[in-house]
């Protein structure tokens, strides 16, 4: 589902690289961690996959479609939730998911009913029809979540997706990313909580400094590390007493 070979980013101004010769693999029906300290380099990985920002070095292909020679194309079979929410904050809620509809194509015929079954998930049933800037932080980042499901992508990115959600919210967004693998789409999951990311995930990446450190199953990891958990490994690996707590 995608394939991420040797990308290397090097910021303007800066002499090292931010992403140093990644390489990755996250297959079909997968949901993929990908974890690290702050300023490992996670959050510049996932906006070059999304194409937020452009790198030189290396290849991203979403499905078998290279995100250089067909950007567009790429980008339709991806949903991204960021880490900060940026919406169109003078729009209703309603009219920035209809936005999001047209620009991905998605019917008139499928996009009420896709509507209807987020809305009552995530209760935003009553304020859908207010402008998104009397929102508060959980409700802006419930309608994130919508928008970046509502077209049914390929690949769904999730960046910090449970940052200010209620319990509930936060639960039903884990079922969202299952049901979403299990129909043959894969989830590429970046968190700080490690307990949900060991929970959820079927395998997990560990980026530090720019590198990738090791990617396995959490059935490897278990198998290999039976008295430790994945946030023990993490700080073994990473070896930084920064990251306690994560």
């Amino acid at each position: 589902m995608l394939q991420i070979n040797n990308l290397t980013k090097t910021y303007s101004g800066s002499n090292k690289p931010s992403v140093d010769n990644l390489s990755l693999k996250v297959n079909d029906g997968e949901i993929f961690g990908f974890i690290g300290p702050n300023g490992a380099g996670k959050s510049t990985t996932i906006k070059c996959i999304s194409n937020i920002i452009d790198f030189k070095e290396g290849s991203i292909i979403v499905d078998g479609i290279s995100l250089k020679e067909s950007p567009v194309d790429a980008k339709r079979l991806i949903g991204y939730v960021s880490d900060d929410h940026v919406l169109y904050e003078g729009l209703t809620g309603i009219e920035y998911v209809n936005f999001i509809c047209d620009v991905f194509d998605v019917p008139a015929s499928v996009r009420q009913e896709r509507l209807e079954k987020y809305l009552d998930m995530f209760a935003l049933r009553d304020a859908v029809k207010n402008q998104i800037s009397t929102y508060s932080h959980g409700m802006k980042q419930k309608l994130n979540i919508i928008g970046a499901l509502i077209h049914e992508p390929k690949i769904w990115i999730l960046d910090e997706p449970m940052t200010g959600l209620d319990p509930k919210s936060s639960y039903h967004l884990k079922q969202l990313m299952r049901e979403h693998a299990d129909k043959g789409n894969s989830v590429f999951f970046s968190s700080h909580v490690l307990e949900v990311v060991e929970k959820i995930c079927d395998r997990v990446g560990i980026i530090d400094d720019g590198h990738l450190i090791t990617t396995c199953t959490i059935t490897e990891l278990k198998e290999r590390n039976r008295d430790s958990s994945l946030e023990e490994l993490f700080l073994k690996l990473t070896d930084d007493s920064s990251t306690a707590s994560l």
